[in-house]
């Protein structure tokens, strides 16, 4: 399917230049971004719920607690 899209002209030299930058074409860039704002796509956090939907809740939110450990960085680790 085509599609027409008009953008603001900075809008536009932004896209550009990021698609010189990536390797890639604007409408590819344009279709990533609908896909990751608009679920078209499985996201990594999708699937993890998914495949942890057979726990419990209260288990669930045992494993969360359990990994927040992981989502911070301690500048001392890399010392």
């Amino acid at each position: 399917m085509q599609v027409s899209l008009r953008v603001p002209q900075t809008t536009s030299a932004r896209l550009k230049s990021l698609a010189e930058k990536t390797g890639k074409t604007r409408t590819a860039l344009i279709i990533e971004a609908l896909d990751e704002k608009y679920a078209l796509k499985k996201n990594r956090s999708q699937l993890v719920r998914e495949l942890a939907g057979w726990m419990p809740p209260a288990e669930c939110e045992a494993l969360r607690n359990a990994v927040a450990d992981f989502d911070t960085v301690d500048d001392k680790d890399w010392q």
